[in-house]
């Protein structure tokens, strides 16, 4: 929400101030009366970070229930209560029906150091996710050639990616790693850089370049085709480089917790 006031304020076409303005006023009104902000309320995606000297107890009752099942049952109980669409498919080539409960959740977890028990929740849907978009560069490729290769990916989704759109860019890992870096990227608060410099600096010259595009909120024009873009890096094998571009659009709805 402050990054879209901020947009509108600074946004030079009256015409993109005032779909800003209307996206705002949509926002508050999904608030103020707990209705979805768009129709489409995602897939759920679930990181947990699990503390070694967490320990998660069973219900009684249920010997073989295990914290993945827990994620669902909150998920499923989350999409019901919320009268949220639901949008899983149990088979995603064949009959493709439709599972009812918005579950599986897609679940990452990861065993960290300490004793708590991390959740950070996303509902992503599918019209940004669509356009998202996996590169193997060369290990040689400089700084330019990846800035030019996200600035087409955004190009090319246009409007059907519904901007403004906040972009999680993932460098290093191999190939799964960065797609999932590129999806991690999106939980950070948008406005917070890196903290190397060097990608702070890339995520500067990343939300520039895309905002000079034009696209604007919507696809209609403006200088706000990106709220953010976050970029997260891991190291990787001497012969690759490889670049995923995870594209979120301005329905941004993430939350996290500690227990």
């Amino acid at each position: 929400m402050a990054a879209l006031e901020e947009a509108a304020k600074k946004e030079s076409s009256p015409a993109a101030a005032g779909i800003l303005n209307q996206l705002i006023e949509n926002a508050r009104i999904a608030a103020a009366e707990k209705i979805p902000l768009c129709q489409d309320t995602g897939l759920a995606v679930v990181f947990i970070e699990q503390g070694a000297d967490a320990a998660v107890k069973r219900p009684a009752g249920q010997p073989q229930a295990t914290l993945l099942d827990a994620v669902n049952a909150g998920v499923k109980a989350g999409y019901e209560k919320g009268y949220l669409r639901k949008s899983v498919v149990a088979d995603p080539l064949n009959k493709r029906k439709n599972t009812d409960s918005n579950m599986p959740a897609i679940i990452h977890q990861q065993i960290v150091p300490g004793d708590r028990l991390k959740l950070a929740v996303m509902t992503k849907g599918a019209g940004c996710e669509n356009k998202s978009r996996f590169k193997m560069f060369k290990p040689t490729a400089e700084k330019a050639e990846i800035i030019d290769w996200v600035v087409d990916v955004v190009r090319r989704a246009g409007a059907d990616a519904c901007p403004p759109l906040i972009i999680g860019v993932g460098i290093g890992g191999n190939f799964e790693l960065s797609c999932l870096l590129s999806k991690k990227a999106l939980l950070r608060k948008l406005g917070d850089r890196n903290s190397d410099q060097f990608y702070a600096k890339l995520e500067e010259e990343l939300l520039s370049a895309v905002n000079r595009l034009g696209l604007g909120p919507q696809g209609l024009g403006g200088d706000t085709t990106a709220l953010d873009c976050l970029v997260e890096t891991a190291s990787c094998h001497i012969a690759s480089l490889p670049v995923a571009v995870n594209i979120e659009c301005h329905s941004h709805r993430h939350r996290q917790a500690v227990i």
